[in-house]
């Protein structure tokens, strides 16, 4: 019988999200910031999420939304301000998937082998933090 979960199939486990959480909020812990933290897999979905002390009431909803703008999009989020010409067409994303989408900064995509498997998204600092903490979490899966 073939193995449905070979190598060939890139997938975002808990272990990796768990490693790209701590991450995550080992830099916001550098840098002095509140932070809250979700990783989805490549298709959206929520693999986890932690909410850092201090971070506020949506953080829940807009770093999963975050991780999904840059899974959906193979980009991090903080490179959305200029994606399709004008904030029109991210108005049009955001509408089709509410709640789902949030192109704000501090999302960043995982590739692996050219593939992706997932994304980061953060929120609790300013989006140059959120950013930085969920580009730390990236790296802790693909250094």
């Amino acid at each position: 019988m073939a193995d449905w979960h070979g190598d060939y199939v890139a997938e975002m486990t808990v272990e990796m999200a768990e490693k790209a959480i701590a991450a995550a909020r080992s830099k916001a812990k550098e840098i002095g910031t509140p932070m809250a933290v979700s990783v989805v897999d490549g298709a959206g979905r929520l693999v986890m999420f932690v909410r850092g002390k201090g971070t506020g009431f949506f953080t829940p909803e807009s770093t999963k939304g975050k991780a999904v703008a840059a899974a959906a999009l193979r980009r991090p989020t903080a490179e959305l301000g200029n994606f399709g010409g004008n904030p029109t067409t991210l108005a049009i994303y955001a509408s089709i998937v509410p709640g789902g989408f949030w192109p704000a900064s501090g999302g960043c995509p995982v590739v692996r082998n050219g593939q992706l498997i997932g994304a980061v998204g953060c929120g609790g600092g300013s989006g140059e933090q959120d950013h930085e903490c969920a580009q730390a979490g990236v790296d802790a899966l693909t250094d």
